[in-house]
């Protein structure tokens, strides 16, 4: 076994990372299950296991990564799948999980109704299993695993089985899901990961990192219009002030794996987050813009489909359709990177710029 700085000076993984969980006593969060992750790098983050197992606030020694929205973590709201409901308990943060049949906002058709974003985030997990690293052993590998169940009697039988899982000494989260239809009838399936930067990453000037053909969402927009730079956070917007905001549409280049690479640099903080998926299993990457004051993120939403809504999906032939029995995998992978090569590497690879 290699020598470490630690060897024969610990006697449990603790000091050196690994997960801990608990449960929140106060406020719209109490009573949720939560695990803090630390890969012990200077890079930890919350794990809301009540909410999906989405990752809320994260950092990197002392800066924040992600984007916490004025009501951070909520309790759950399982019936909330109606209209905007879903804004009332949106708390930002690093990853919140869209779907599992629908992105977009609301809706009704012959189908049904659905509210923004889907139900799946507002949906608590079973954990079936939490894994501690044993550096003593030599195993420095951690992860925690989960289950939601998005179904109903005599209906939608969707199940999500997710893994987040990380290195001691790796600055990386890594996020491994299986979707399935547990159901008897084939399900629709439209999946998002609606990833929220925020200050201090996320500042005036901010180099936003993506690469590939887009389309603005917007019928006028103002900032992603042909030869404006929207490749750089703005400082706050006066027009951005309550439901202000823009998003684009993007078709992402991949690079020789078929694997796509996004993220936010901070120069004045020298460190970047890099996002990387398969192209294969989440086709789409959107841009959501708002510089609002007080409410100031940006978000990188890898997908399956832009949140274009159901109803616009199945009417452009883009609609998944699950089989009884069928399961789909989705990898994600977070990065921190402060080293100034592989910063250097990832502008010059994957930025339009």
């Amino acid at each position: 076994m290699a020598s470490h700085p630690w060897s024969n000076k610990i006697s449990t993984h603790l000091p050196l990372g690994g997960i801990e969980t608990a449960v929140a006593d106060n406020g719209p969060a109490r009573g949720v299950r939560i695990a803090w992750m630390n890969t012990g790098t200077g890079l930890r983050y919350k794990v809301v296991i009540d909410r999906a197992m989405d990752i809320a606030e994260a950092f990197f020694n002392q800066h924040c990564l992600s984007w916490v929205s004025h009501s951070g973590v909520v309790a759950p709201q399982p019936f909330s799948n109606k209209g905007a409901d879903w804004l009332t308990t949106f708390g930002g943060g690093l990853v919140t999980t869209c779907g599992l049949n629908h992105v977009g906002g609301p809706e009704a058709d012959a189908f049904g109704e659905r509210g923004v974003h889907g139900p799946i985030s507002n949906i608590p997990a079973t954990i079936v299993s939490v894994i501690q690293p044993d550096p003593l052993a030599g195993k420095m590998d951690f992860s925690i695993t989960g289950i939601m169940k998005q179904s109903q009697a005599l209906g939608e039988r969707l199940e999500l089985k997710r893994t987040i899982s990380g290195i001691l000494g790796e600055a990386a989260i890594h996020i491994h899901d299986e979707v399935s239809n547990r159901g008897n009838t084939p399900a629709p399936h439209m999946l998002l990961y609606h990833c929220n930067l925020g200050w201090p990453l996320a500042n005036d000037g901010a180099q936003l990192i993506w690469k590939g053909q887009w389309q603005a969402r917007e019928a006028h927009p103002k900032i992603f219009t042909p030869g404006n730079d929207f490749h750089f956070c703005k400082p706050p917007l006066e027009e951005h002030n309550g439901g202000g905001e823009e998003a684009a549409f993007i078709d992402a280049t991949t690079d020789g794996n078929g694997e796509v690479k996004c993220g936010l640099y901070n120069e004045q903080l020298g460190i970047a987050i890099c996002i990387a998926y398969n192209k294969i299993q989440l086709p789409w990457l959107t841009n959501w813009q708002h510089w609002g004051k007080g409410e100031y993120v940006t978000g990188l939403e890898p997908g399956t489909h832009p949140p274009i809504g159901q109803a616009k999906a199945r009417a452009q032939g883009t609609l998944i359709e699950l089989l009884p029995g069928e399961t789909r995998y989705y990898d994600l992978r977070i990065e921190v990177l402060n080293d100034a090569k592989r910063i250097e590497e990832f502008l010059n690879t994957h930025n339009n710029n």
